[in-house]
């Protein structure tokens, strides 16, 4: 069967320019791809038909050979027969996913301009418990880099614009054929940029940005843990030829305290007291985390290890107005170093004492007899 005129297959005439060419290959190609017409002999033949017109009438040595001889041109080899041919679809699906996806296969400028993004950076940032219950402003000062304002980060000399690499012709992507498959990777000259800089910046040596020791004020919020991370978006180290900046990532330590403890937003501190409150109860002022004070009021009888509960005396949620608890465990102390007195009525009131005045000891004698005569 006779080959189609390749002008006529994509619908365009001699005089059409590439990018009609290439325009009316782009809907062709849509339209017939295999993926959309699955089990459609006949959308993949024109598919095919479609990709060798594009192959030929695409390259402009190709296409005058085309003008001048025909379909003939290619008989020996040249442009392969059914269609084939011996060139790379994968040439052109890129220019198919362009349709979808930007400039060029993969994403295109907008990727790569993405792939001169700058490094994010961290900091850390030790506080006290008392501020991370209160939150806080703070100077930081580290080094990063910033954007140039001589060339306005993007490498060339004011005036001078950055050409297309040589290498990948602008698309940041080389590919090489290995058997049947093409393989596409950053091109190695311009590292996925697209661009050369001709004439650099003088101010940056063609970087876009130089080092700099940076003071920035940022805030704790009220409420953060030990561990807490806090992302400053675009904070970080300047982007290369016109990229956007990296973050800036605070890495919150908070210090251990003297008297309080905490668990999440729970705070739990040991609250010593002598066995005559412990035996004949007590009001006691306790400290809280706030700076203020609390009263709590100890039972008579109260034994070591006893907790109290203060609601809403613990940190700050750092997400909402609430707070969390104040525990408050009792420890009883006995007393060391005991004067004459002291240690009279001591014995004094061990001789009076009764099992109704330890229940606790009357117990575990109780288990201990029973155990030994077991």
């Amino acid at each position: 069967m006779a080959k189609r005129d390749y002008y006529e297959v994509l619908g365009v005439n001699k005089s059409a320019s590439a990018d009609q060419i290439k325009s009316a290959y782009r809907k062709l190609a849509v339209k017939y791809h295999p993926d959309k017409n699955k089990n459609d002999k006949s959308a993949e033949e024109k598919f095919k038909e479609a990709s060798e017109a594009y192959h030929v009438l695409s390259n402009s040595e190709r296409k005058q050979n085309y003008d001048n001889f025909g379909h003939a041109a290619f008989e020996n080899g040249g442009g392969g027969r059914g269609g084939f041919g011996n060139f790379d679809f994968s040439n052109h699906f890129s220019d198919i996913f362009e349709d979808f996806f930007g400039e060029g296969f993969g994403g295109g400028r907008r990727s790569r301009r993405s792939n001169n993004r700058g490094s994010d950076l961290r900091y850390d940032l030790s506080i006290s418990l008392e501020e991370a219950f209160s939150g806080k402003k703070q100077d930081i000062k580290f080094s990063t880099s910033e954007k140039c304002d001589t060339c306005s980060g993007y490498g060339s000399k004011p005036g001078h614009h950055a050409g297309a690499c040589s290498m990948c012709g602008g698309h940041g992507q080389v590919r090489s054929s290995q058997g049947f498959f093409t393989v596409q990777q950053t091109c190695p000259q311009c590292a996925g940029a697209g661009e050369e800089i001709t004439h650099p910046c003088s101010a940056c040596n063609g970087q876009g940005k130089k080092q700099a020791s940076k003071r920035l004020s940022v805030t704790i919020p009220k409420g953060v843990d030990d561990g807490t991370r806090i992302r400053l978006s675009g904070k970080g180290e300047a982007g290369s030829r016109g990229g956007g900046s990296g973050d800036l990532y605070l890495f919150i330590n908070v210090h251990s305290h003297d008297l309080f403890k905490r668990s999440d937003e729970n705070l739990f501190f040991e609250y010593p007291v002598s066995i005559a409150d412990a035996a004949l109860g007590a009001s006691i002022e306790i400290p809280t985390i706030d700076g203020g004070k609390a009263k709590i009021k100890i039972p008579a009888g109260t034994q070591s290890g006893k907790q109290f509960r203060l609601r809403g005396k613990g940190m700050p949620y750092m997400r909402g107005n609430d707070f969390g608890d104040l525990y408050v465990q009792v420890n009883t102390e006995v007393p060391i170093s005991l004067n004459k007195e002291q240690k009279e009525l001591l014995e004094k009131f061990r001789e009076i004492e009764n099992e109704k005045s330890n229940p606790s000891i009357k117990k575990f004698f109780q288990k201990a007899k029973s155990f030994w005569k077991n």
